[in-house]
């Protein structure tokens, strides 16, 4: 006698599929995840800011490095953590398991009461073209870390490096579109990612991205419009050639990696975003870096990804993708453009920039009115020295700028129109517009290690002509 009619089974099976899904993805759902970065000015002690972490009730904290300090304070805390091994320490663990071994029993087994499950081995690594030999030091890193761990008994860690969207071939600025036409870059893919998947595949870690719509918009807003990259309103549709549509810009960002890696044949892996966010803040020729887009953003991140069942993406639907929201304070210390410095949500004295739950359980509705985004720069910019910057710093920056770009020095050698004056500040001055007019699409910043800035009034004197961009013409990165 049948005990079930076949329809019924059917059914009863497709139920029993969707509520095992949903299951390990809510077991897999540690909440939100915070990176606390400590290169802000004024921090508190750490352990307020480890309450503040716990009082906003976020499931997941993310540090750079192993601070002995913020590893004891996270003891006892029931938040789960994240290490960093530094780019510095690649060639030691990658060379020597030693090295990895005593490099996990002083950072990890030394604190049996902080819950860490994560270890990222070094930071972006394949983005810095100034030091090649560390990509092919990074996998063996990596490996060298897992096997540490295995010989702690420290399996259920999770082993992974967080990698830039730069990993992909250029298609400039996107490298997203369309995703299913994604690749890894030529000089890595082979050599670096393959193996690197392949280790992940066996060790059932996570593919870990840092991503930003951010940089697509301000790129490139009219391809980009800000609604597509902050999950706004909007009626926008990108069919890719193989049929899937997309809503958002994350979720192209986040398919184009996918795509990479079934293109190595790898498509088991599970994807986790190492960091994501958007600027409170930026230089004048950085759209759209304000108090208003950023808590936009990171509200409507927050609830998606906690969505229970998850999004996932157009290519892994419903699949819940670990995330960490780059950051819980501004770090003033570091270099390059105004927007690596302000990505924060909390200042110092423990109070909110806007109102954030990082449970995700309120709609943009629920939250009181923010203050209304600042208008574009509409007018004419220039990068110039700083008149306060250290003079050693600024030859040396003076140096690189007259090594990058197209003849971006010549106005300032002898008998040209810049020579004169003959300082350091002047020479600095006109080197750095002309590097910036000509490499601002590519990096954007007015800084040249913090020796320079950007100003409105012409410093053009003489028959010494500065170049300038208009922002008058069009609201896009000036």
């Amino acid at each position: 006698m049948d005990i079930m009619p076949t329809s019924g089974l059917k059914v009863f099976l497709l139920l029993f599929c969707i509520l095992g899904v949903a299951i390990h993805a809510y077991a897999e759902n540690q909440g939100i995840g915070v990176a606390f970065g400590q290169l802000g000015y004024n921090l508190p002690p750490v352990k307020e800011s480890i309450q503040l972490i716990q009082k906003l009730k976020a499931g997941n904290v993310k540090i750079y490095g192993t601070n002995p300090i913020i590893l004891n304070a996270l003891a006892n805390t029931g938040l789960h953590v994240l290490v960093s091994v530094m780019n510095y320490e690649l060639a030691s663990v990658s060379a020597s398991q030693t090295a990895a071994d005593q490099w996990v029993s002083k950072n990890i087994v030394s604190f049996p009461a902080t819950k860490i499950d994560k270890v990222l081995v070094g930071n972006e690594v394949l983005t810095d073209y100034s030091n090649k030999q560390a990509w092919y030091q990074l996998v063996p890193a990596m490996q060298n870390i897992w096997r540490a761990l295995v010989k702690y008994k420290l399996e259920h860690i999770k082993v992974g490096t967080p990698l830039a969207m730069d990993m992909l071939a250029p298609s400039f600025p996107i490298r997203a579109f369309p995703p299913s036409s994604a690749a890894f870059r030529d000089d890595i893919a082979q050599t670096v990612m393959k193996p690197m998947l392949e280790f992940l595949s066996k060790t059932e870690s996570y593919f870990f991205m840092d991503v930003y719509p951010y940089f697509p918009y301000l790129f490139d807003p009219e391809q980009v419009p800000l609604e597509y990259a902050n999950f706004g309103p909007h009626n926008l549709k990108f069919t890719d050639p193989n049929g899937l549509v997309y809503t958002n810009m994350l979720d192209q960002q986040l398919d184009a990696a996918v795509a990479a890696m079934s293109n190595l044949g790898y498509d088991d892996i599970k994807l986790a975003i190492a960091e994501t966010g958007w600027p409170n803040n930026g230089d004048l020729s950085q759209l759209g870096a304000n108090i208003n887009y950023a808590a936009l953003y990171n509200r409507r991140i927050i609830k998606r990804m906690l969505a229970n069942p998850p999004p996932g993406t157009p290519r892994r639907p419903h699949q819940f993708i670990p995330t960490y929201l780059f950051e819980l304070y501004d770090e003033g210390q570091k270099p390059g453009p105004g927007t690596e410095r302000h990505w924060g949500f909390a200042y110092p004295n423990g109070t909110l920039m806007y109102e954030i739950d990082l449970t995700g359980k309120l709609r943009d509705s629920d939250y009181k009115p923010l203050p209304p985004p600042p208008p574009p720069y509409k007018g004419k910019l220039w990068c110039v020295a700083d008149p306060k910057a250290d003079p050693s710093s600024l030859a040396s920056a003076l140096n690189s700028a007259c090594i990058q770009g197209d003849n971006t020095c010549g106005a300032i050698q002898p008998g040209n129109p810049c020579y004169q004056p003959n300082t350091l500040t002047a020479h600095a001055s006109y080197s750095f517009n002309s590097n910036w007019q000509q490499l601002k699409n590519v990096y954007s910043g007015c800084d040249f290690n913090k020796t320079a800035k950007l100003v409105t009034k012409d410093p053009s004197y003489g028959s010494c002509t500065y170049t300038f961009v208009d922002c008058v013409q069009k609201d896009v990165l000036c």
